[in-house]
């Protein structure tokens, strides 16, 4: 994952990407803050982070992650590469491997797309709200899986 830091750097300060997202950092520009929040991120022994690749690029990224005693999952998809099922697959993929349950997941409330990816996922018809403290005046729906079967498929689509 080193390696690809710097395209999931420039992926997460994407002005239209931040406005778009659940959670971002108080500065996404900040180099330094992404870099320490990396690495955070690999010495947790709780957190699964994994690069998508498609179409021969870095897509984004997925994992989970433990907060107020939930795993949770997360994605973030290159907003250039948006609209071609890449977050759906990559989320399918990840739920096939990951044994957690039940998983949540957060999607800024305005976040159409990212709200249907959670769906197609089989998440739960019954959405509680939540606030995201990350940004101000949005909300965000927390979404329990509780189906794992898979719904779509991107080829060439890795998550390492």
């Amino acid at each position: 994952m080193d390696a690809d830091l710097d395209a999931i750097y420039e992926q997460r300060k994407d002005p239209e990407s931040v406005r778009m997202a659940a959670f971002t950092p108080e500065d996404p520009a900040d180099r330094h803050a992404f870099l320490v929040h990396m690495s955070r991120v690999r010495d947790d022994p709780n957190a699964v982070q994994r690069v998508i690749e498609a179409y021969g690029t870095i897509a984004g990224t997925i994992g989970s992650f433990i907060i107020d005693d939930r795993t949770e999952v997360t994605y973030w998809i290159d907003r250039a590469l948006g609209g071609r099922g890449i977050a759906s697959a990559a989320l399918q993929s990840f739920l096939s491997v990951t044994t957690d349950r039940p998983l949540f997941a957060r999607a800024a409330a305005d976040n159409a797309a990212s709200l249907r990816v959670l769906e197609k996922a089989g998440s739960d018809a019954s959405a509680s709200i939540a606030a995201s403290p990350a940004v101000a005046e949005r909300r965000s729906r927390r979404r329990s899986f509780v189906s794992t079967e898979s719904t779509s498929s991107i080829p060439l689509l890795q998550c390492r």
